[in-house]
């Protein structure tokens, strides 16, 4: 856990009002203890992708809303997927487990079901 004052003195290129700003406008979500706000590795490498989205891809603020937010499903789908494949090594029978990766492997080559 990092406070702001921290945070501002061992991150180039993140200044407190920049950082006040991406919190105020709900894009990063530290949370609030000792009288400042706290931040967790999350928070941090979330002010690291907003600094590469604006600065290196040059996404204007308008459009960092929907950037965000589909990144967000992106890597909640990931997430969701990751732990489907853990439950299904933990529980699937073998053949059901080959059968799966089979079909995953030619799933290019297979029209959709009508």
């Amino acid at each position: 856990m990092i406070t702001l004052d921290i945070l501002i003195a061992n991150e180039a290129g993140l200044d407190r009002v920049t950082i006040e700003h991406w919190i105020a406008q709900g894009w990063v979500r530290p949370r609030e203890g000792g009288g400042g706000w706290v931040f967790d590795e999350i928070d941090i490498a979330r002010l690291h992708l907003i600094r590469a989205l604006r600065h290196d891809y040059r996404i204007q603020e308008e459009a960092l809303p929907v950037v965000l937010g589909l990144l967000d499903q992106l890597y909640d789908s990931r997430r969701r997927l990751r732990r489907l494949c853990h439950a299904l090594a933990r529980t699937a029978p073998p053949e059901l487990r080959a059968a799966l990766r089979e079909a995953m492997l030619g799933e290019d080559e297979v029209s959709p079901p009508a």
